[in-house]
């Protein structure tokens, strides 16, 4: 198969959460000796990281009508590199709609992945621009010959069902094989671990700092963030980050007993997720605690797993089982074994393209 990969308005760079999962998933198909190009549709942002490699389509960022014209015509460009490609089946990571991007399923039958309710996330965004993705999210879906959900609530979802498009689930991954297990450390008093990115009120950030002042005898590492508003002062075992390189972003990971997962997937209506910094943490070794059902890990019982409720007190009411979780993880590590067959990228990779391939066949027929 000749595969178009198709990322919209943001840029990606081959450090970050998305980036590195676009680079596994294309990896994974050339491996299968398939044909893989890859399209970025993106801001024209100055930033210190490269981005993917593949073909660039900038736009001038800026506001109002003149900044749509801009992005209409870095699309234009986009869907007449795609048709020059000659792709025989196109994956679209879900984007805000943007004209005339429906017209890729002229070109070749069309995948779309869809990765969080955005129906709410857009809600953060103002009136204007979420009654407009409620508006025009149907452009696309309706035209695609196919969605790649990565939760089972997402499938489900009555705003996704009501297209009747074959559906498959595949929750995030991560390559086991090529990422090493961090030695557990002997820390006397536990240290815990949360990786994010600010503005993303769902990670519950805020909780943490809640779980940081009611147990003084526990730290909390936070990677991502150099600052929270609130409140005016933090806990001195609450220990902020900002964003950070690998080298130093793995130095601190190798001091760290559990990691603990985004805490607030309530405010976007949410409860149901297979996030990729999860992955990443256990393919490390680290504990995890889940407070949301993990797509891949939900009914899995073992120790270096803690779940607790999606909920807004889940702090108030948990926060006394994590610090003992915390404790009983010192000196241990994740079982990787027991994940091979749930997290890792391979087989869910061999799914997908399984899914394109019916997909095909059945535009055949």
């Amino acid at each position: 198969m000749r595969i178009a990969y198709i990322s919209l308005h943001w840029p990606r760079t081959v450090t970050s959460g998305v980036g590195k999962k676009i680079i596994r998933h294309m990896s994974a198909w050339r491996a299968a000796a398939h044909d893989v190009e890859f399209f970025m549709h993106t801001a024209d942002r100055k930033i210190d990281t490269p981005l993917l490699p593949g073909k660039i389509f900038f736009y001038r960022e800026g506001r109002g009508l003149a900044n749509e014209w801009e992005r209409i015509l870095a699309v234009q460009r986009l869907l007449k590199a795609v048709k020059s490609y000659q792709p025989d089946i196109i994956y679209l990571r879900y984007g805000m709609y943007v004209y005339p991007i429906h017209l890729l399923a002229s070109i070749a039958p069309l995948v779309e992945e869809l990765n969080t309710n955005d129906l709410s996330q857009h809600e953060r965004l103002g009136i204007p621009y979420s009654l407009y993705n409620r508006i025009t999210r149907g452009l696309i879906i309706k035209r695609t010959s196919g969605l790649v959900c990565m939760s089972n609530e997402l499938a489900q979802n009555p705003y996704n069902t009501g297209f009747g498009k074959p559906t498959r689930i595949i929750g995030d991954s991560i390559d086991l094989d090529n990422i090493s297990p961090l030695p557990a450390p002997e820390n006397t008093q536990p240290r815990v671990a949360f990786i994010g990115s600010p503005d993303s009120p769902w990670q519950g950030v805020d909780k943490l700092v809640r779980l940081a002042s009611m147990f003084p005898d526990i730290s909390v590492h936070i990677i991502g963030y150099d600052r929270i508003l609130e409140p005016a002062s933090l806990p001195e075992n609450l220990h902020l980050y900002g964003y950070i390189d690998n080298l130093r972003y793995t130095k601190i990971l190798r001091t760290i007993d559990c990691a603990i997962g985004s805490l607030a997937l309530h405010r976007i209506q949410l409860n149901e997720s297979s996030p990729l910094k999860t992955r990443e943490c256990l393919a490390l070794g680290l504990p995890m605690v889940l407070p949301y059902k993990d797509t891949d890990l939900d009914d899995m019982d073992c120790d270096f797993l803690l779940k607790i409720p999606n909920k807004e007190d889940n702090i108030q009411t948990h926060g006394k089982a994590i610090r003992e979780f915390a404790y009983r993880m010192r000196g241990k590590r994740a079982d990787r074994a027991m994940l091979k067959n749930r997290i890792d990228s391979t087989g869910k990779e061999e799914i997908r393209l399984k899914f394109f391939a019916e997909i095909l066949d059945a535009k055949q027929k």
